[in-house]
């Protein structure tokens, strides 16, 4: 699937719903899919939600963790 149709997607799905698919939620992060779910199974990414057998995250979940992701300094470690 084409990055460009998911951020599209995700757009369009922020200003419906505030719940994002996997797919949409790594295209608002910028980061792939499978790292997305990768973090998701090592507890490290953002909070999702479990709506039967769907995995949703809220916008504002994944803001929060990308803001909680910053980082001071040179960006390799301890300052």
């Amino acid at each position: 699937m084409d990055i460009d149709d998911d951020i599209t997607r995700a757009n369009r799905a922020k200003r419906g719903s505030p719940y994002l698919n996997t797919d949409q939620a790594a295209a608002y992060l910028k980061i792939s899919t499978r790292l997305l779910k990768q973090l998701r199974r090592d507890g490290k990414g953002p909070t999702f939600r479990r709506h039967s057998q769907l995995i949703q995250y809220h916008i504002d979940d994944l803001g929060a963790w990308s803001d909680a992701q910053s980082v001071r300094g040179d960006g390799h470690g301890a300052a």
